[in-house]
């Protein structure tokens, strides 16, 4: 390929893209779920996070209470010791049950606590911006104009009369 052609290509993409180029989006055609006109972004609120943490948490107690089924162990022992081949078949079953249950409790104290952080790290930057938007207003109120009538020199910058030229 000579220098012409890949100067042709190049230009040709050029053209072709320069028009339809978007970056971190589609067009609104093409994402007919996006949600309201003003964009489709999500919202929500404080009490949103704290009910889903709420139920999370609710969901990983009924799960340690009501899911754990400690009696087969010992039914797969015993039936094991009687010679039943069935007694092993319920130990692994036993055994895979509590893998799983286990990683749904893992999955619910995740949703629970990540809710809980989530809540006071918002309610934390919440702090933060109000400290610092309170600042700069303080900050712009010092070089409010106010500091003399219309016509009056500041005070600060009349000559010294101690001071000799």
């Amino acid at each position: 390929m000579g220098w012409d052609e890949w100067d042709q290509l190049k230009s040709a993409a050029a053209e072709r893209d320069s028009a339809r180029m978007q970056l971190n989006g589609l067009p609104p055609e093409d994402r007919p779920n996006a949600g309201s006109a003003s964009g489709g972004f999500l919202k929500v609120s404080q009490q949103d996070l704290a009910a889903i943490g709420d139920e999370a948490f609710k969901l990983y107690n009924r799960l340690w209470k009501e899911a754990r089924v400690t009696s087969t162990d010992t039914t797969a022992s015993d039936l094991s010791g009687q010679g039943f081949a069935l007694g092993g078949a319920l130990s692994h079953v036993s055994t895979r049950w509590d893998k799983q249950l286990g990683s749904v409790m893992d999955a619910c104290a995740l949703i629970s606590n990540h809710m809980d952080f989530t809540q006071n790290a918002h309610a934390g930057d919440e702090i933060f911006i109000e400290r610092h938007v309170s600042s700069i207003q303080t900050l712009d109120s010092g070089f409010d104009d106010d500091w003399a009538k219309a016509g009056k020199p500041n005070e600060i910058y009349k000559p010294d009369p101690k001071k000799k030229d």
